[in-house]
């Protein structure tokens, strides 16, 4: 065993130091579902930055440090509780803010968010402070509207871009702080699941907004 050890210990160095890196500082994650089309589709592999809201002890969700507050607009990712999986979504609400949405129109704090409509349902949708891409139905859906709320102290209001698709806080209500695990601007590599799973070349290293 002595002798394993000394002949293979810089693997394992290598392997715990590796998986250190990707348990607390950065890591990739799959994109199973189209509830965040256009912006993300399926067979993408994002970047997550682990360290943009944490430091984290390795291994565990225990923050030794807060470096920063989820902001609006932000394409983050968290374990939520209640679905009981990991999701990835967009951060419409943060703590204070009171939000509504009408025919798959937000208000944010009583303003009127703006829209510039493209094609094929794809629209511009203009956050304060973040303008990204969102997709909606032409047909009426019960995911269209809700009614004014206020996001609670350490909680946020999570949306997907593919608003008529996304079980998101409309689904599983708000999303405590604590669940964060980071947050994503890119996209590292995708694969074409009804091609083979061959890459999308035009979607490597794709900058996300």
């Amino acid at each position: 065993m002595k002798i394993f050890w000394k002949e293979n210990r810089t693997f394992f160095v290598f392997l715990l130091l590796m998986f250190c890196f990707r348990s607390a500082i950065a890591d990739w994650n799959d994109v199973p579902s189209g509830s965040m089309k256009p912006t993300l589709i399926e067979g993408d592999r994002i970047s997550v930055n682990k360290m943009a809201y944490d430091l984290r002890i390795p291994f565990t969700t225990v923050s030794l440090y807060k470096i920063a507050d989820p902001a609006r607009g932000d394409i983050a990712v968290f374990e939520s509780k209640a679905a009981g999986k990991r999701l990835v979504k967009r951060v419409i609400g943060v703590p204070g803010d009171t939000v509504a949405m009408k025919n798959n129109r937000l208000f944010i704090n009583g303003e009127a968010v703006n829209y510039q409509p493209l094609m094929l349902g794809d629209q511009l949708e203009q956050l304060p402070g973040k303008t990204h891409l969102l997709r909606t139905d032409t047909t009426t859906s019960s995911f269209a509207s809700f009614d004014a709320v206020t996001v609670p102290a350490d909680h946020y209001l999570m949306l997907g871009d593919n608003r008529d698709h996304s079980a998101d806080s409309r689904v599983i209500g708000f999303v405590p702080r604590s669940e964060f695990v980071g947050r994503s601007r890119g996209v590292v590599l995708s694969l074409d699941y009804d091609n083979y799973f061959l890459p999308r070349s035009d979607r490597f290293l794709k900058d996300l907004k």
